[in-house]
């Protein structure tokens, strides 16, 4: 009786411990990831279209869905930006607002968020919801719906 009660205690305690491991790693992950939004909001913010990009996979592959469609590539959405947004002014000032982030599973997690630019003349604002992939070590933006 003693020995089961025993086996048991130590199954519980590497159960538990499995789980907290799995707890802290998401953690860390959702750091990283709100880490990368902080980084992409500072170099909005300083008119640094290059930086921003940073938080996005820099692949072909890569999916951005906006105002006018559908997107493919890292290099096409930066020109898409620069087109939009040609100046600081334009740019205004950015604010991501984040509703939730969902891990899906070890590699993959899904944000709804809205973002709200701060001009002179206007506060243009919308929601996004972005699919982040685990890629090379880094938490990236692979696919990207904004409107």
């Amino acid at each position: 009786m003693t020995r089961t009660l025993l086996l048991w205690c130590l199954l519980l305690l590497v159960s538990c411990s499995k789980k907290l491991d799995t707890r802290l790693i998401d953690q860390q992950d959702q750091v990283t990831i709100m880490g990368v939004m902080e980084a992409q909001e500072t170099a909005w913010n300083k008119g640094d279209l290059e930086a921003f990009m940073e938080g996005y996979w820099k692949s072909d592959q890569l999916q951005f869905i906006g105002s006018k469609g559908l997107t493919y590539g890292w290099a096409k959405t930066l020109d898409n930006y620069k087109k939009s947004y040609p100046t600081k002014e334009i740019m205004g000032t950015l604010k991501f607002d984040i509703i939730s982030l969902e891990r899906m599973n070890s590699t993959t997690y899904y944000m709804v968020g809205k973002y709200t630019l701060y001009r002179k003349s206007d506060t243009p604002s919308g929601h996004f919801t972005l699919v982040w992939e685990k890629k090379d070590g880094n938490w990236l933006i692979t696919s990207d719906h904004s409107s």
